[in-house]
């Protein structure tokens, strides 16, 4: 049953990806392909199809090339040229990749800046890339204005883009609409070129930003619009993911480009909003972040439910359980869930539907043993790595090849963090990704965690997206962050959970609920809060709160010890009992 299961597998892999053979030639290294050329490729065969939907809005791609030739001419002006650099700050807007898409003709490079970044961070983002220019929306003028002294930037350098018909003065948008919008004498995209700079979350520290080649945006593009989406030029992909990440660049603009479909854009994601915008742009189908599909099936329930014509869905970091409540409340019949690092060469994609899982493990990825809480692989007497076995959880690493490459991130340092040398043989290099994954029987593999999630405790190894997904049925818990915190006198760290709740939620009943859990695994400590912080992408930052621990001097949000089956809330003289050791977990 296991090899006829493993064959069916195969041939319905074999089967996608054949459907972007006729595209291969456009991924290969000496292929000569990008973005502008698949602009102008889509300019050629439908000029007036539309590519673009915002705000009520739409742009064909004939508009779109007119739009983009206008920026390439205008950072033309200022100086920009093949191999430059330019930064560009911007909220979900079409003005980002008309400017994206400008750099692509002159051969420069965009560097997409995490616009919700202030202060240092932002410093560091613009400092990192060393741009020739910095582009910003009028929605981040000032926090970009104060960022670029410590970011080494002249004020000079700076662009600003009014918002979409609101043109004001000192704004771009005067000379861009003087500037001619013919096509140009281009520059040809290679595919070693870099063709942007897209950063890493920055959940636990400053943003790494990635080096994105030509090649790897039309493996990825191609991949994502022929195999995984199997899109249609009559197609609307609604994106809702900010465009300065990878899943909206690939997933999302970079796989409309190359199937000649349309994206539906929206600025932010909105729960309330989200299927009756689908309905009335027509969508057929949309992103997802695992997160978005739980806030979605948390929201009242309404006749936008049903009322759409989404058909797919592509995502990741969704959970068994919300994949079938998703699918049975609101009717999406097809949800592919995929696994990919920015930065990284193992992509796998769940093109059956199976829930939990995030596809099946391709030659050249293994997943080793490996230290829980440190990532470090765990070598035998040989020096050389072994792989788990099925039902154990190691880390997912892959063979770094010539066409399955790692090109790394503009610090090289950090770029070298990110090989393991030596895996199977002395010589060999494979990325390390960082994240942790259960095999399962034929080679399918769903994700456990991420390395530094995973602590220890009474000398067992927590994983805290398995707490996490325990603790998100206990009765009116909306969202949970686990993570580990130092206790006195004790090795390893303890559990605690932040949790956002509703009026349905009980400590009493928690309590009980978390009983069922192994000692090892409950969360001793617990912080309510009305929101829990995530990122753009809707990761949680636990960085700060590791750092709170269970301190009410850190924090106004109640906290909570569990003791004698009851959780007690903690004010100083409890905390001061516990910081001393003569109270704790047991």
């Amino acid at each position: 049953m296991g090899l006829l299961s493993s064959l069916s597998s195969s041939l319905v892999e074999l089967s996608r990806a054949s459907r972007a053979l006729p595209d291969v030639p456009k991924m290969l290294p000496w292929g000569g392909w990008g973005p502008s050329r698949l602009l102008a490729r889509n300019v050629a065969v439908r000029p007036d199809a539309v590519a673009l939907l915002f705000e009520g809005t739409r742009a064909t791609w004939r508009d779109v090339d007119a739009a983009s030739s206008r920026w390439a001419r205008v950072l033309a002006s200022r100086g920009v040229s093949k191999g430059d650099v330019v930064a560009l700050v911007f909220d979900n807007r079409p003005d980002l990749l008309f400017a994206q898409l400008g750099c692509a003709k002159l051969g420069a490079t965009a560097a997409l800046v995490n616009s919700t970044l202030a202060g240092a961070p932002l410093s560091h983002a613009l400092a990192v890339a060393a741009p020739t220019l910095v582009v910003a929306g009028v929605e981040h003028e000032a926090r970009v204005r104060d960022a670029l002294p410590e970011a080494r930037v002249l004020p000079s350098r700076l662009l600003v883009k009014a918002e979409p018909g609101e043109p004001r003065p000192g704004t771009v948008d005067e000379e861009l609409a003087a500037t001619s919008s013919r096509d140009g004498d281009w520059v040809a995209p290679r595919a070693e070129d870099p063709s942007s700079y897209i950063y890493t979350s920055g959940t636990t520290g400053l943003p790494k930003a990635a080096i994105i080649r030509n090649q790897r945006v039309m493996g990825a593009s191609l991949l994502y619009a022929r195999v995984i989406h199997e899109l249609s030029p009559g197609d609307v992909l609604m994106v809702t993911l900010p465009l300065y990440h990878s899943n909206a660049q690939w997933m999302g603009w970079g796989a409309c480009l190359a199937a000649g479909a349309t994206m539906a854009l929206s600025r932010r994601f909105s729960a309330r909003a989200f299927f009756a915008d689908a309905s009335r742009a027509g969508a057929t189908h949309f992103l997802y972040i695992g997160e978005i599909c739980r806030y979605l099936l948390q929201t009242p329930a309404s006749p936008h439910d049903r009322a759409h014509r989404l058909r797919v869905g592509v995502g990741n970091g969704l959970r068994a359980d919300v994949w079938a409540a998703f699918q049975a409340r609101f009717g999406v019949p097809v949800l592919r869930e995929f696994y990919g690092a920015t930065e990284g060469n193992a992509l796998l994609v769940n093109l059956e539907g199976r829930p939990g899982m995030i596809g099946r493990l391709r030659p050249g990825q293994r997943v080793i043993a490996a230290d829980a809480s440190t990532g470090a692989p765990l070598r035998g007497p040989d020096g050389a790595c072994r792989d788990v076995a099925v039902g154990e959880t190691g880390l997912l690493v892959a063979r770094i090849s010539r066409l399955v490459g790692f090109d790394g991130y503009v610090d090289g340092a950090a770029s070298q963090k990110k090989v393991l040398r030596g895996v199977s043989r002395p010589g060999d290099a494979y990325f390390d990704s960082g994240d942790l994954l259960t095999l399962h029987a034929d080679r399918w593999v769903s994700f456990a965690d991420r390395v530094g999630d995973t602590f220890r405790w009474k000398g067992e190894n927590v994983s805290t997206g398995e707490v996490g997904a325990a603790l998100d049925l206990a009765p009116g818990v909306l969202e949970s962050t686990v993570y580990g915190v130092a206790v006195p006198g004790a090795e390893g760290r303890c559990g605690m959970a932040s949790l956002r709740v509703d009026e349905a939620f009980s400590l009493d009943a928690f309590a009980r609920h978390v009983e069922r859990l192994p000692g090892y695994q409950r969360p001793y400590f617990l912080r309510l809060q009305r929101e829990i912080t995530v990122t753009a992408t809707f990761k949680q930052k636990k960085a700060t709160l590791r750092d709170d621990g269970y301190d009410p001097c850190r924090s106004d949000d109640p906290l909570f010890f569990l003791e004698g089956g009851a959780y007690r809330p903690i004010d100083a003289a409890l905390h001061a009992r516990l910081a001393s050791g003569e109270v704790g977990p047991r």
